[in-house]
């Protein structure tokens, strides 16, 4: 266990000095300038203090080097956007928002999800299974913006069962989870009902049945535990996916995340704010995925770790 450890945590080391350098790159080959159009009016004098201030009248493999460095020490740079602050700062600031929003969204759509695909293969091409898929296209079909106003209208302003927006309590997290989680729920309940009718169809599956057992007895001791391994090996780029996905819904429902950060640094090529946001997500991700590896191998007992990994 120790050595797969290590050599996940070697990895995750190597993907991410990849991340880091080939963001690093592509940032530096964008056009236009990254103090916008504020420099037009700068002498060339002034424009030379103000790249010398940031480093950025260095050859590139220096700035390279030192920011590879800052990056390692957990140092993301000031935003060329807001020179009074950090990075890391902002991040601090608009992430546990996203973060909540991502987890409720995830919460939702695994109920929901998993239930939905339950109810399908137990009730195989019957009428719960045909609803059950039919809301699986319907959510997959329905884009987050689009179903974002109809809920902050509807649901919020005319009926007035929920905030229409803003962050203010535990009330109005509900409606931008649902809107974000929507998609979510139909790749849940697809896979779930998969998942379900191959393992249905199994030998042992068939003895239990021979032996009496009844069908809620087969399903909760030997059917969902098998079923539902590849839901967790999803979970971890879903999670991730929700919560870098908020950006639309972040801006119907006035939610404080990090998603109008990301769209303004952007629009105004601030460098050190793009390739900052780009690492933590990066970094979240393969942490995210390193822990669902982990929890695969809880879920299966049978799965165990080898010199190569896990089999």
């Amino acid at each position: 266990m120790l050595r797969y450890t290590l050599r996940r945590l070697v990895y995750m080391v190597i993907t991410l000095w990849m991340i880091v350098t080939f963001t690093f790159v592509l940032m530096k080959n964008l056009p236009g300038d990254p103090f916008g159009e504020e420099t037009l009016k700068l002498t060339a004098e002034q424009k030379q203090l103000l790249y010398a201030q940031y480093g950025l009248d260095k050859p590139i493999w220096e700035q390279y080097l030192k920011y590879l460095n800052n990056v390692i020490h957990g140092d993301l740079g000031v935003s060329y956007a807001f020179p009074t602050r950090k990075v890391t700062e902002i991040i601090a600031q608009g992430f546990p928002a996203s973060l909540e929003l991502g987890l409720w969204a995830l919460l939702i759509a695994i109920i929901v999800g998993l239930t939905l695909g339950i109810i399908a293969s137990l009730n195989h091409n019957k009428g719960w299974d045909i609803g059950a898929m039919f809301t699986a296209v319907v959510g997959i079909s329905v884009p987050s913006f689009v179903l974002a106003p109809l809920l902050s209208y509807f649901v919020g302003v005319k009926l007035g069962w929920l905030p229409a927006g803003m962050w203010t309590g535990p009330s109005s997290r509900i409606l931008p989870a649902i809107s974000l989680s929507f998609g979510t729920i139909a790749i849940m309940a697809r896979l779930m009902r998969t998942s379900m009718l191959d393992v249905l169809s199994l030998d042992y599956i068939k003895t239990a049945k021979a032996k009496g057992l009844s069908q809620r007895a087969i399903v909760v001791r030997h059917t969902l535990r098998n079923a539902i391994l590849p839901v967790v090996t999803v979970l971890g780029p879903v999670f991730v996916n929700l919560i870098t996905g908020t950006l639309i819904v972040e801006q119907i429902f006035v939610v404080p995340g990090l998603g109008k950060h990301f769209v303004q640094s952007i629009y105004s090529n601030d460098y050190t704010m793009i390739t900052g946001l780009t690492i933590f997500y990066a970094f979240l991700l393969v942490v995210v995925l390193f822990l669902t590896d982990i929890l695969y191998g809880l879920v299966d007992p049978r799965i165990r770790l080898t010199k190569g990994g896990s089999k």
